[in-house]
Order: structure tokens, then C-alpha cells, then sequence
């Protein structure tokens, strides 16, 4: 029963580290922001300066540019996008699919009507203005 126990718990662990992305401090994001879906996928964080893009362009499930326009979905009146049926059922489905934190301001913000700013890896970030992207481009230093 005990090495039962202790599979059960190594298991646990060992899918817990691979589910839960870590918050990076520099980008502005705390624990608490994990309850959102801003967090983007570990090898979708954007790199460099950020341009903006149309949000169009962009999944907002999985918080990537591509270089075609992606799947609209309406919602309450706001047109949010995925790249794939499952994205798009997602956000219908998923609430916080379709907000993020600003990482500069910190507010929580629709992606639907959000500025976008994309990495050079496609990558996407959301803020609540213009200025808010121009202030995370200005702290990078580059």
C-alpha cells in the first residue's frame, strides 16, 4: 500500500511539472496570473521587441501569430480567433480564454479588443494601449 502511495505522489508531481508553466517575472506576471490565460505556451513567449499586430492574426487560445488570418468567433458581441476548431470551441467554451494581463499595467484586459504586440518567435503579449507596448518594449533595453 505504501509503494502504492508513493507512485501516486511521484505521479502527481512529475504531471504537475509538466502541466504548470512558471511565471516570469520579468514579462509581469505573478502566481496569481496563471488563473488567466495570458501565460503563453513555454515555447510561444515572445522574444524580442514586440510589434503590434492585428488581432486577426492570432490564435488567442494558444497566444500565437500566424501569417494568415485565423478562425473569427463572436462572442457577446466581440470577435476573438483561434487557429483550429478545438481553439475556437475553447474560447466559446472558456471565459478566461478570452482575457489577459497587461503585463505592464497588470489589468485584466479582453483579448478582443486588446493592443497585440508579437515577438519574433510569434509569440503575442496583450495590452490595454499603444503605450502600454511601448513601455514593455522601453524595459527590455534592446
Amino acid at each position: 500500500m505504501k509503494n502504492k502511495a508513493l507512485f501516486l505522489v511521484l505521479t502527481l508531481m512529475v504531471v504537475s511539472s509538466l502541466t504548470l508553466a512558471t511565471p516570469s517575472p520579468a514579462l509581469g506576471f505573478s502566481d496569481k496570473d496563471l488563473q488567466t490565460s495570458q501565460m503563453p505556451v513555454a515555447d510561444a513567449a515572445p522574444e524580442g521587441k514586440l510589434t503590434k499586430i492585428d488581432g486577426r492574426m492570432v490564435c488567442m487560445v494558444r497566444n500565437h501569430a500566424f501569417d494568415e488570418p485565423q478562425i473569427p468567433i463572436e462572442i457577446k458581441g466581440k470577435t476573438y480567433y483561434g487557429c483550429c476548431e478545438m481553439c475556437k470551441n475553447m474560447l466559446a467554451k472558456d471565459r478566461r480564454q478570452r482575457v489577459a494581463i497587461d503585463p505592464v499595467s497588470r489589468k485584466k484586459v479582453e483579448k478582443a479588443t486588446a493592443v497585440i504586440g508579437v515577438g519574433a518567435n510569434k509569440g503575442v503579449l496583450y495590452f490595454e494601449n499603444e503605450a502600454n507596448l511601448e513601455r514593455y518594449n522601453a524595459s527590455l533595453g534592446q
